[in-house]
């Protein structure tokens, strides 16, 4: 016999809907997190030239950046870093709340992409040799869009 309450979504997840958010969520913040809060760590001991660096490929995707003490600037990226690693590891974070901050992070990365014509070929998307590694950060925007789509726990 049709039961029409088994069709009339309830708003309630049973212990299976639970578990597959757990899993859904742990799968995209705990190597994310672990990522991006090693680089922010190892940023705090990055020497001056290599804060100009830092700051040198921040400025293709912002130019302001270029006005900004290149030490301060290191240490502001690391201190983000470490920060947004941290929440994406911590539980106590809501997902909406860490894939917000992993989209925005990843999105930030993506304007030096999209910001330097050496990093893409000719018809400014495809990446060109010194793009790739800048590239793969298209993924981290993935990630955090689909971290903030998750229903509630």
């Amino acid at each position: 016999m049709f039961n029409p309450l088994k069709v009339i979504p309830s708003g309630i997840f049973t212990k299976q809907d639970k578990a597959g958010v757990r899993l859904s969520s742990a799968a995209l913040r705990i190597p994310t997190g672990a990522y991006i809060l090693n680089a922010g760590l190892g940023k705090f001991q990055v020497d001056k030239e290599g804060a100009e660096g830092l700051r040198d490929m921040a400025t293709d995707g912002i130019p302001a950046v270029e006005q900004i003490d290149a030490e301060n600037f290191a240490t502001g990226l690391a201190a983000a870093e470490t920060a947004l690693g941290a929440a994406l590891l911590c539980p106590l974070i809501p997902n909406r709340l860490a894939g917000l901050g992993l989209a925005a992070f990843g999105s930030g990365l993506l304007t030096m992409y999209f910001g330097g014509d050496q990093y893409t070929e000719d018809d400014g998307i495809r990446p060109s040799d010194d793009g790739k590694a800048i590239a793969k950060d298209s993924w981290l925007v993935g990630a955090g869009l689909a971290l903030a789509a998750l229903p509630r726990k």
